[in-house]
């Protein structure tokens, strides 16, 4: 029966392919079992195996294939990587005007008075000042950040007409009639798929102080799970050139939110009682009054986000560059034939020392195996899973963009694209203070509770990453 159920989804899913011609059924029965071997790692971290409900679990993993079996039908897969994918495109041609206007240099022109943008009066040649942007400031700070500015501001302006909440109730409610769950963490869960992890939590602020412990565990994991849609213009960035790339990070987003509650009801099962059991009155309360004041929050929110990932990524590249230099101590060297002992290659062959990347593509390399990842990319792709972990999905994402642009292919275009549903989340050391900042500042008698379960939920969110990635390489 699980074989029978693999090749109707494999063919199924041929008509639609992302890689046309790539893929074989090993690939693809390597993904779909690779769901199970996740999902036992899930069961492995249960804190109580035998209260597991399976129905979540179940319904959550079929979500999922339902959802990549719609999105990567011909003709709505047509609509993701044309339209969706060069929508976001747009988009982020409209961040960069708003890059361009602030961060423009200055540049003087030869302009003959009388023609046309005239700036002085008189005869002869005058030197103007004309605005454009130079290729020197295009860095990560003033090209990449403001994307992060520009769609907080955008995602706070769709929620504020509505939009965002039509499509956030649908998901809750579908989660809810087949899932099982609660309707306080389906509506967190459905809401992540667009905002952050502590944003989302604010749409169940009222029942936080009495959710039981599973339900803080499926709002915590659906934090990390997921990513907000403030930072997926500058995921985009850094992956331009991998082909419909938008369109895979908004199927990533959406499939994630089930398979957060599926990885949350396996590691912390539910056995309270819930008071939001089977339905919640679904509000969104409106903290702007009018369209414009609901963009200029959503940009200081998005300075703020900005200036913390900066903040971010100069600790952590700066904490792990330290770090590296002491494990190179370790007599261990990578050389062009292999690893060897000591701190030397043969003649001719410089080597590199030990690094914590080498040590995150051995331990994570299994994950990235279970993801359906070609054998070759393991240990790379594995090392992107650990950056995530340990550095922030930022940090992966860029490293993923390098291999993507390199001029020698590092990974292959299917190890590329599943990398990119793994990597969509915030399952990060990191994001657990920010969670237990977050969430425990809306329930402060809850922080004990919340603190008990942040590494496991963390460790959840990572997983759900995962299993989004095995379900999307089931259909690449």
């Amino acid at each position: 029966m699980v074989w029978h159920l693999l090749l109707s989804t494999a063919a199924l899913a041929a008509d639609g392919n992302f890689i046309p011609h790539e893929t074989t059924l090993f690939d693809r029965a390597t993904s779909f079992f690779g769901i199970f071997v996740i999902l036992g790692i899930a069961w492995l971290s249960s804190e109580k195996r035998s209260h597991i409900n399976w129905r979540p679990v179940i319904f959550g993993i079929v979500m999922q294939i339902v959802m990549g079996l719609i999105v990567l039908s011909p003709s709505v897969s047509a609509f993701f990587y044309t339209v969706v994918d060069g929508g976001v495109h747009k988009l982020l041609s409209f961040a960069e005007s708003g890059a361009t206007f602030v961060f423009q240099s200055i540049e003087a022109h030869d302009v003959v008075v009388g023609s046309p943008g005239e700036l002085a009066s008189g005869g002869g040649t005058h030197k103007v000042i004309i605005g454009s942007v130079s290729p020197a400031v295009k860095t990560f700070a003033f090209w990449i950040l403001p994307t992060i500015v520009f769609f907080s501001a955008l995602m706070s302006l769709l929620y504020h007409v509505g939009l965002m909440t039509a499509v956030v109730r649908v998901m809750a409610w579908l989660m809810m009639r087949t899932l099982g769950t609660s309707g306080a963490e389906s509506l967190s869960a459905a809401a992540n798929i667009f905002v952050g992890q502590t944003e989302a939590p604010l749409l169940v602020k009222p029942f936080v102080s009495d959710m039981t412990r599973s339900e803080l565990m499926a709002v915590m994991v659906g934090g990390f799970a997921t990513v907000s849609g403030g930072v997926m213009g500058a995921y985009v960035q850094f992956l331009d050139g991998v082909p419909n790339i938008a369109g895979h990070l908004v199927i990533a987003s959406l499939m994630s939110a089930p398979a957060a509650l599926a990885c949350a009801k396996i590691l912390l099962p539910e056995t309270e009682h819930s008071k939001t059991a089977g339905d919640v009155e679904i509000e969104f309360q409106k903290t702007a009054s009018n369209a414009v004041e609901a963009a200029a929050m959503g940009a200081a929110d998005g300075m703020k986000l900005a200036i913390n990932v900066a903040a971010m990524l100069m600790a952590f590249v700066g904490l792990v560059a330290m770090i590296d230099w002491f494990v190179s101590f370790v007599p261990v060297t990578h050389c062009a034939d292999g690893w060897s002992a000591g701190y030397a290659c043969v003649a001719g062959d410089a080597g590199k020392p030990l690094s914590m990347a080498d040590i995150f593509g051995v331990v994570f390399s299994p994950l990235a195996a279970a993801m359906g990842v070609p054998f070759r990319d393991c240990l790379a792709v594995g090392r992107l899973l650990g950056e995530k972990m340990v550095l922030t999905e930022f940090i992966a994402f860029i490293s993923l963009g390098e291999m993507a642009h390199a001029a020698e292919p590092v990974i292959t275009s299917r190890a590329a694209i599943i990398s990119s549903y793994g990597l969509c989340g915030f399952a990060n050391f990191a994001s657990i203070g920010i969670q237990l900042g977050g969430i425990g500042g809306m329930a402060p008698e809850r922080m004990k509770d919340l603190a008990g379960i942040g590494f496991r939920a963390m460790w959840g969110g990572m997983l759900a990453a995962c299993l989004t990635g095995a379900v999307a390489g089931l259909m690449l």
